[in-house]
């Protein structure tokens, strides 16, 4: 008997061993490559309002921003009544991040916070873990006693999404929760800068403590910078950050601005090479532009047409494979600038999760790298490179659309 539905793996019964899929994969096995992420596990609220729902409340439009508990139960509560909720989802930037990896690459992703250890049906731990990927391995998330937090998704006419965060225990995960052999085999470490925000809580001596690990273990470390609010609140600490622990870091062009200061996101990439190894850099409803590193002796030069903005000819060497600058005799930067899938609407109205989408595109080709590497070991592939190629195209460019 066969399951109705168009299906990319097809089921029959009887179900045999063979085809069946183990609730506890064994991360550990050869060929089983895996992606780490640190989160604040959240539910994701998504409520529509209006612009003046916004002044009214003294909302930042566009930024994310904590409010306590009692504030959220009582938005919450009045939308709720007026059956104004637009969902409820599993959130958290690295949260969503891995969900889209592991449903992209049917690989393992393994997700490190806290989740409430009394679950009851029906309640948000619960939801979230329900409506996330299988593939997404929750054992090793550290029990807590606090309810779950969620984060308040203010939806606009115009699409923009403002972010209002009741914490409940999202920020209680403590650096001896960290399995160190777990990030130590891991493709990558998926950070963000949201745990960064208030420097007492334990989850960010945790992800510090993971960092460490990470780097000791030469395990890239990637780093999503959040909002440009965040950002210009705690650039004294991101900066060190970024250039002590960070090897790919994401973000789209106000947190880049927010960073650096620079407007123009070809520039932005180019002067944030100079702290880490890659950067990919949304640019909204104009698609993304990916920065990197490659040695000089193994430049590849572009199939396409050569294009010049505030960098002349800047795509030259677009389709080279980007390297740790650590392993480059002759480094040279590398860039290529991904216009949105021309298969997709004629007007993008909203962009909203395509730098999560985009980031999970990225963590898939480390993957596959680390893959190839251990399946075929002598292939002259895997030279002194760690990081893919930069020509992501059309995968990238679906993922955006």
């Amino acid at each position: 008997m066969k399951f109705p539905g168009r299906r990319k793996t097809k089921h029959y019964f009887p179900v045999t061993e063979r085809s069946r899929e183990s609730f506890d994969e064994a991360i550990s096995r050869r060929g089983n490559v895996y992606v780490v992420g640190i989160d604040q596990l959240l539910v994701d609220i998504e409520i529509p309002v209006t612009d003046e729902f916004l002044l009214e409340h003294k909302f930042a439009k566009g930024q994310s921003f904590v409010v306590d508990d009692e504030l959220a139960e009582k938005i919450y509560s009045y939308f709720k009544e007026k059956n104004q909720i637009g969902g409820e989802y599993p959130g958290g930037a690295v949260g969503n991040t891995l969900h889209n990896f592991s449903i992209l690459s049917e690989s393992p992703s393994v997700a490190l916070g806290a989740i409430n250890k009394h679950i009851q049906v029906g309640d948000y731990a619960f939801k979230y873990i329900s409506n996330t990927s299988s593939k997404v391995n929750l054992s090793y998330l550290q029990p807590s006693d606090r309810p779950m937090g969620r984060a308040l998704t203010f939806v606009t006419p115009d699409c923009e999404r403002t972010f209002a965060i009741s914490k409940g225990y999202m920020n209680s995960l403590r650096p001896e929760s960290i399995p160190a052999e777990v990030i130590q085999g891991a493709s990558a470490l998926l950070l963000s800068a949201y745990v960064f925000r208030d420097a007492s809580a334990p989850i960010c001596q945790a992800t510090i403590h993971a960092a460490k690990i990470a780097k000791e273990a030469n395990v890239p470390v990637v780093l999503s910078l959040g909002s440009s609010g965040l950002v210009t609140e705690q650039k004294e600490f991101l900066l060190p950050f970024i250039k002590d622990y960070a090897d790919v870091i994401a973000m789209n062009s106000s947190e880049a601005k927010a960073l650096n200061g620079i407007d123009d996101p070809l520039l932005s990439s180019e002067a944030l090479l100079e702290w880490v190894d890659m950067v990919l850099l949304t640019v909204g409803a104009k698609g993304l532009y990916l920065a990197g590193w490659c040695d000089k002796d193994k430049l590849r030069h572009t199939k396409d047409p050569l294009h010049s903005k505030s960098i002349p000819e800047y795509n030259m060497w677009e389709y080279s494979r980007g390297m740790r600058r650590s392993r480059c005799e002759n480094p040279v930067k590398i860039f290529t600038h991904i216009n949105p899938f021309m298969g997709g609407p004629q007007v993008i109205k909203n962009t909203n999760g395509a730098g999560d989408a985009a980031l999970a595109a990225v963590l898939h080709d480390l993957s596959a790298n680390l893959y190839h590497r251990q399946m075929v070991p002598n292939s002259p592939k895997h030279e002194p490179v760690i990081y893919p190629t930069h020509r992501l195209g059309k995968f990238l460019n679906m993922l955006i659309a």
